[in-house]
């Protein structure tokens, strides 16, 4: 959403018309996005102050990909060490794990997940890395860097995880983009298969790479991060080029 929809809590474009365009022509979509801190809720209650109304189905969030894909791992549950703001603890809670995070400790831990934290700290990092070198599973949401607000680039939990790694010299396995899974899950709720399915995305190494892991076609947008000449010069290119969202749905429509 950050960089396709919106800079910060600024819209990028007339996003009511935007949506009601596609649901004009009977196009699903689902918003699939690396941020791991807010709720489906969060996100609706930020489209809403646009003057677009989703439904909670319409979200997908790596915190919700990470959840299911551990579940998957672990079906009976289990104690998790968490590094993550809300969207990390509603998800994986939902899927019936147990989440312990800051100085609390699990006795017994199926894994180690990790998300953007903007109390990120120095004994957080210290108890992440020595689960991790005990052997327990390393899981993080997303490895973005960076994201996009009106001052600039800001640290995204990639830095974050970055530490992690660094101390614990563990690789975690990652479930949204640029893996497929985040794709892969928005895809089977909306019950479509990657040929019938449009990535719209800022970034080339999360979103377009993402799409394309997933079989996806893609189309990335300029109102985020990436600049024209990156995407021109990325290779395999994308299906899309285009300015923003709106000139996307133009295209599509010709």
């Amino acid at each position: 959403m950050d960089g396709v929809l919106w800079r910060g809590e600024e819209a990028i474009g007339d996003l009511p018309a935007i949506f009601d365009a596609i649901a004009q022509r009977d196009l699903k979509v689902t918003l699939a996005t690396n941020n791991s801190t807010r709720t489906p809720d969060a996100h609706l209650d930020k489209l809403a102050s646009f003057g677009v109304k989703l439904d909670i189905t319409q979200i997908t969030t790596s915190s919700m990909a990470l959840a299911a894909l551990i579940k998957e791992t672990f079906p009976k549950g289990g104690e998790l060490y968490i590094i993550g703001m809300d969207g990390l603890f509603e998800a994986v809670e939902a899927e019936g794990f147990r989440a312990f995070s800051g100085d609390e400790l699990p006795e017994n831990p199926v894994a180690v997940v990790a998300g953007m934290d903007w109390e990120m700290d120095y004994q957080k990092i210290a108890n992440a890395s020595l689960f991790i070198q005990k052997g327990v599973p390393f899981y993080a949401t997303n490895p973005d860097k960076t994201y996009p607000a009106p001052e600039g680039l800001m640290p995204g939990a990639g830095t974050l995880l970055a530490a992690i790694e660094t101390a614990s010299g563990g690789t975690p396995i990652v479930a949204g983009k640029p893996g497929p899974y985040l794709f892969q899950l928005a895809m089977q709720k909306m019950g479509i298969s990657p040929a019938e399915t449009l990535m719209v995305g800022d970034r080339l190494e999360t979103d377009v790479l993402g799409g394309q892991n997933a079989r996806c076609k893609t189309a990335l947008v300029l109102s985020g991060v990436t600049t024209r000449e990156r995407g021109e010069a990325w290779h395999p290119k994308m299906d899309i080029l285009a300015e923003n969202l709106t000139e996307v749905l133009k295209v599509i429509k010709d």
